[in-house]
């Protein structure tokens, strides 16, 4: 989206990212939950910190917008049921679809990543899983929700992560494989 067409469209918007963020207690979370959003629809092909920060303008606070992603205190699932919501009012699925894609990683730095299997390399090897829930339609299905599946601690693994923010690296338990949406606890519910 070009900045010209982030203009035309920006009153809608921040009423999208009100209602997507009015859980926050903090206006500057409101605000910056606000900012991250545009930075994410702007035209660009990096959608990290800095990259958006620069095309955002006088929005593009990066230290801000860095701390909200990355140590400010607020649940994405709140945010996600949000979305999820939102997605079903306007698009009345017919099914839902759970799928899981493996992103291979070289090293083990990044969070949840373990020797396992996946499709995407046919084989078993270091990677991330990627677990989306869709809403579908006769039309191509819509992405709703999604989370990145991490091993369970008792699986023998090789050195697990310390220098990445991941619940499971800090200690405070994990999503075991497939449980993000157990029959009863969609999102929306």
């Amino acid at each position: 989206m070009t900045p010209e067409e982030m203009a035309s469209v920006r009153e809608d918007l921040e009423a999208f990212a009100a209602e997507l963020f009015d859980g926050f207690f903090r206006a500057d979370q409101r605000r910056w939950g606000q900012a991250y959003v545009r930075g994410l629809l702007l035209d660009g092909q990096r959608k990290s910190v800095e990259p958006m920060a620069a095309r955002l303008g006088e929005d593009g606070n990066r230290q801000a917008l860095a701390h909200f992603i990355t140590s400010s205190p607020w649940d994405p699932a709140h945010v996600r049921a949000r979305l999820a919501w939102r997605m079903h009012e306007a698009i009345g699925p017919e099914a839902l679809i759970v799928d899981d894609t493996g992103f291979l990683k070289d090293g083990d730095a990044s969070a949840c990543v373990s020797r396992q299997y996946t499709g995407t390399a046919g084989k078993v090897t270091n990677c991330q899983v990627g677990v989306s829930l869709h809403l579908a339609t006769t039309a191509p299905p819509r992405p709703s929700t999604g989370g990145c599946s991490c091993p369970h601690p008792g699986i023998p693994t090789r050195r697990r992560p310390t220098r990445t923010r991941s619940p499971a690296a800090a200690g405070a338990g994990f999503r075991p494989r497939w449980g993000m949406w157990r029959s009863g606890s969609w999102p929306w519910t």
